[in-house]
């Protein structure tokens, strides 16, 4: 069996601690604090008042021009509190705080779309993917309607991105053999409305029973009659295998260029979990109010993958896991390596909470050495960009951003893999951050 695989990068300690672990869906919480900023895009604005009694699935936020997602009530009950609170990047964000009534009441909305794919056009298809308030679930949170959009007569393939290539995540590894025919009915419907004639599935070869079951899902369907040209291509295992860049090199030998997207080269990427949430969001009408969670780590006493609805406070979702064994040095939002640290155990699961890790100060052994560059070059090999992190990182601590942007510091996706491997113990994707928010901060002054 050939195994795709990309330049760069490097094999880090999997950690899949939690991939025989069935996904438990966490009882509803007394209270829910849904941010009305969960996407890259314009903040939604609330469309419901405090005391206003809310249904599941009901809009109480929306975005009234540009990018944006609209968001959803996740439990049905009475809104206590419109409030302000800062988000793991430090920025403000309003909430919409829901007291549970426990009756679970279903809004109206919430019905499966009326016309049959084949009735339903690809303008049609693209409201109702952007009704549901769906955004990209495997952490860029891109609004999924807009991407749609942007693959229209330019893309002539989809790839489902079942990598999950951080460490310790395994939420899209169980909905694969749990629930993957969802994955797939999304992935049709989209090839469907876009007239995309071909379809990859792309998982890494460390997850062997998720490949096995949708190759069988596949064949069942061609058995059935139901001949799409979809099929699974196994990835070797290597961070940053998740990143789309490295995915569509690794299955064509494509580069993209730089500012540019993958639908300019033929190609739509779309998360696991965001396939399946197209196909609720269009049979069953239920929009995005949840998403599984990998909870995990050696302070968790109960490692899982739980399903939450969204705004379910950290505290709760770790409870539901047993609580904790000893006091946490550190709580990451996502992954390990491009995840953010949380300081706040009440932070609501969003549309990109793929994971909750709680450390040890024994387990976060962090690289101790800080030391000048030794040019060693491990992380120009290991770069998956084939950029030059180590000059991007000295031009970025000397405040050149003139020089970083000539040697393409834009181009960094921040993956971590320089630091990784950096001996020296040099904050390489910290300066490259800098730099790269200079840059932007300099282009918006100018405008």
């Amino acid at each position: 069996m050939k195994k795709y695989t990309f330049r760069g990068g490097t094999h880090l300690r999997e950690h899949k601690d939690t991939a025989g672990k069935q996904t438990e869906r966490i009882p509803e919480p007394k209270t829910v604090s849904i941010p009305l900023s969960q996407h890259i895009g314009a903040p939604a604005q609330p469309v419901v008042s405090v005391g206003d009694a809310v249904k599941v699935g009901q809009v109480i936020g929306e975005v009234p021009t540009g990018l944006g997602c609209p968001v959803h009530a996740s439990i049905s009950g009475t809104v206590k509190q419109i409030v302000t609170r800062y988000n793991a990047m430090g920025a403000q964000i309003q909430n919409i705080v829901i007291e549970n009534d426990f009756l679970h009441t279903l809004h109206e909305s919430m019905v499966p779309y009326p016309k049959s794919p084949e009735e339903t056009t690809c303008e049609e298809f693209i409201e109702v993917v952007r009704r549901a308030g769906i955004s990209g679930l495997g952490g860029a949170t891109f609004p999924t309607y807009a991407k749609l959009q942007s693959a229209v007569g330019k893309a002539d393939r989809i790839i489902i991105n079942c990598a999950e290539c951080e460490p310790y995540i395994t939420a899209n590894h169980r909905l694969l053999v749990e629930r993957g025919e969802t994955v797939i009915s999304g992935m049709e419907l989209v090839m469907h409305a876009l007239n995309l004639p071909e379809g990859i599935i792309a998982i890494e070869d460390n997850k062997p029973d998720a490949i096995a079951y949708m190759e069988s899902r596949l064949e069942k369907r061609r058995q059935l009659g139901r001949p799409a040209n979809i099929r699974v291509c196994v990835m070797k295992t290597k961070y940053p295998q998740g990143d789309e860049r490295q995915i569509i090199y690794a299955l064509f030998g494509k580069e993209v260029p730089a500012g540019k997207l993958p639908a300019d080269v033929g190609c739509l990427i779309l998360n696991a979990e965001t396939a399946s949430a197209i196909s609720r969001a269009f049979w069953r009408g239920i929009p995005l109010v949840s998403r599984i969670v990998t909870v995990t780590g050696d302070c968790v006493r109960e490692p899982k993958n739980v399903r939450a609805p969204l705004g379910t406070s950290a505290r709760d979702v770790i409870e539901f896991c047993g609580g904790l064994t000893q006091t946490p040095k550190k709580m990451v939002s996502g992954g390990p390596m491009m995840g953010f640290a949380q300081w706040d155990p009440d932070m609501p699961v969003t549309k990109s909470t793929s994971a909750l890790l709680l450390f040890s100060a024994d387990h976060d052994k962090a690289n101790t050495i800080h030391t000048s560059c030794i040019h060693c070059g491990k992380c120009v090999s290991h770069c998956p960009m084939h950029l030059m992190p180590n000059y991007l990182a000295q031009y970025a601590k000397a405040g050149d951003t003139e020089r970083a942007q000539k040697m393409n510091v834009m181009s960094c996706v921040e993956c971590g893999t320089c630091s990784y491997n950096c001996p020296a113990g040099v904050e390489i994707v910290q300066y490259i951050r800098v730099a790269k928010n200079a840059i932007r901060a300099a282009a918006k002054r100018l405008k």
